[in-house]
Order: C-alpha cells, then structure tokens, then sequence
C-alpha cells in the first residue's frame, strides 16, 4: 500500500504553547487539555497511529509499565488517535492502560500539535507516532518519531536531566 503523508501545520516545537484544546475521551466525556496542564507538573500528550495495532500497543504498554514512575514525577498521560470512543475504551480496557485516551476524530488535538497524518488508500488517516511533554502550558521536549517500546524510558531520562 503507498502511504501519503500531510501535515496541516508545523508540528509543535520546544518552546511553544501546548494547545488548549477541549476533546472527547475514551468514556466518551469532554476534557480541556488546559484544565489537565494546570493539575499536575508535567503533562505527555503521546500520539499514535490506530489502538490495537502492534506498534500502538507496544507504545501504550510501555507507557502502561513506566506509569508509576512517570506519576512519582508528576507526569499526568493522555494518548491520542483518530480512533473512536468504542475502539479507545476497547483498547485501553484490552491493555488496562491506567490513563486516558483521546478519540480524536476530527482531527482537532491532531491539527492542534501540527502532527503530520498518513493516508492510506482504502484504510483512512492516520497520525504520526509522537509525544509531547508539557510543562507549565509550554512544550518542553517533543519526540517526533514515538519512541514506542521504550516511549516512557525516554520521558523518563527526559524527566532525570538537569533543570526538569
């Protein structure tokens, strides 16, 4: 299958405003990422291309695991995709991913971060595999290729370098 990649923005850099935006989660309520920045030091707003795929699946589990430590530091996780609110909750419940999902089916977390998106013919959209972790409204590191497997150990190292 070819694969088209777009992007409708920039992806968000170093430095900038982490958006605050309202979207859907994976129990079908609306969360304002501005209200989840502000309750604890560190926010992750990690990306994926489809639940329950392997790649995905190795990302959240490996958010899954390293979940405790990352709370010790005060990092709250949120996960998003262009997945619905049934495939989010069926796939965090499969996984028993301690954090939410984001169903992100119009794009507005997506386009909000500037992640890029890959069109598959016959398949859909997708979005990029990233993270962003948000520290007092502001992005303070960005991983543009998710780092799947080992995506909390890299958040971690992040986290244990001077002056985070």
């Amino acid at each position: 299958m070819l694969f088209f990649s777009r992007a409708a923005a920039e992806p968000l850099k170093v430095g900038d405003p982490a958006p605050a935006v309202t979207a859907v989660t994976d129990s079908g309520e609306k969360l304002a990422l501005a209200d989840v920045y502000k309750k604890q030091p560190y926010t992750l707003v990690y990306f994926y291309p489809k639940a329950d795929t392997p790649g995905c699946t190795k990302q959240g589990c490996s958010l899954r695991d390293g979940y405790e430590a990352l709370s010790k530091k005060g990092v709250a996780v949120i996960g998003v995709s262009h997945d619905d609110v049934a495939a989010q909750k069926a796939f965090k419940d499969k996984y028993h991913l301690p954090f939410t999902l984001i169903a992100d089916t119009d794009k507005t977390v997506i386009n909000a971060f500037g992640v890029p998106t890959k069109v598959v013919p016959l398949v859909g959209e997708f979005a990029s595999r990233s993270a962003y972790l948000i520290k007092d409204g502001k992005i303070v590191y960005t991983d543009y290729k998710g780092t799947t497997d080992k995506q909390a150990e890299a958040i971690l190292a992040e986290l244990a370098k001077p002056g985070n």
